[in-house]
């Protein structure tokens, strides 16, 4: 047995803070990696503060994993040691489950998500189920490939899987750390996009990563907005805010689609009538496998979709996640070992 640094938080809402953990060899099934890098991202935030249920404490954060096999368990006979691979919230399922005997591995009744069913990428080191595991190009680095596995394949699998084709148009509901990609995915899709954010200050920013149109929602009624454009096939809402999402609504086409990624609590305020008329749907897209991932990463290497990241190293992932709380990062930050 070996140790490792990994970043800790005792309870709830409690400190992160980096020490010595021990390192074990990886059983049946698993393979240990050497992580290099390790995305910050939005959800962390539920889990620093004990929002999922049956966590277990003490808990190391991160679900944006990407290194280097160390080692190789029993049974596990397509990866090796010194592949390079990424893990994202997608940590591995059980393949015994009904959702998995029908081939939705997303939907495992016993997925696993790094940082809650086992210790995430805040850290040197990681056991992960190999069935999480996804290639990671040789054209892109490993802090490039570690948001793919989470903000990426979101972003990219939710707006691939619309009824959208090339020359539609697509709006995507806040420009932030999913937002960023998904305005570049769309870009890339071929899609007429429209970047749709709070305030001007991002307004640059949206068309460099391709954006075709700005709409400020603070100063511009969205749906209206959406109108006069022509209306769009699909919004992708990244931003976690219900209001927002839902003032987005009277701009789609036709049966168009609402597809809601950002995650919150609060309800909808959506009337059915808003809904039966124009018969467009609103649909919640979860992230992908890992095979999605290493499709996502192929798909940024083809187009040159990256993500916009700051690189801290790891003894700094406190103060790194303390920006992110803040919105001081304006899209990613990820940690390097």
């Amino acid at each position: 047995m070996a140790t490792h640094q990994a970043v800790q938080i005792q309870s709830a809402g409690g400190s992160l803070d980096l020490t010595d953990v021990d390192t074990t060899s990886p059983g049946r099934g698993e393979v240990r990696l050497d992580v290099a890098a390790c995305g910050i991202c939005g959800t962390d935030r539920a889990f620093v503060h004990g929002e999922f249920p049956e966590m277990s404490w003490p808990l190391t954060p991160g679900h944006e994993i990407a290194g280097t096999i160390a080692e190789v368990g029993a049974g596990v006979d397509d990866f090796s040691v010194g592949d390079g691979v990424a893990v994202g919230w997608f940590g591995g399922n059980c393949n015994h489950c009904i959702p998995c005997r029908k081939g939705i591995f997303i939907h495992c009744e016993n997925l696993k998500v790094p940082s809650w069913q086992y210790p995430g990428g805040y850290a040197e080191s990681v056991t992960v189920p190999a069935n999480a595991l996804a290639r990671i190009p040789s054209e892109l680095s490993f802090a490039e490939a570690a948001p793919m596995g989470c903000a990426g394949v979101t972003t990219y699998n939710a707006l691939r899987q619309t009824k959208a084709v090339a020359g539609d148009r697509v709006a995507v509901l806040g420009v932030g750390g999913l937002g960023h990609l998904g305005v570049q995915f769309s870009r890339a899709m071929g899609f007429e996009t429209v970047a749709i954010n709070r305030g001007t200050d991002k307004a640059d920013d949206a068309r460099q990563l391709g954006a075709h149109h700005y709409i400020d929602s603070a100063k511009d009624d969205v749906a209206e907005a959406l109108r006069a454009l022509g209306g769009v096939a699909v919004v992708l809402a990244t931003a976690g805010n219900s209001a927002a999402m839902a003032a987005t609504v009277g701009g789609l086409l036709p049966r168009g689609e609402l597809v809601a990624i950002g995650v919150t609590p609060d309800p909808l305020p959506i009337s059915p009538l808003q809904l039966i008329n124009p018969g467009v749907s609103i649909t919640g897209h979860p992230s992908g496998t890992a095979r999605e991932v290493e499709e996502t990463m192929h798909f940024a290497v083809l187009s040159g979709v990256r993500a916009w990241i700051e690189e801290r190293p790891l003894a700094e992932a406190a103060d790194a996640y303390a920006a992110m709380e803040q919105g001081r990062p304006r899209y990613r930050i990820v940690l390097t070992m």
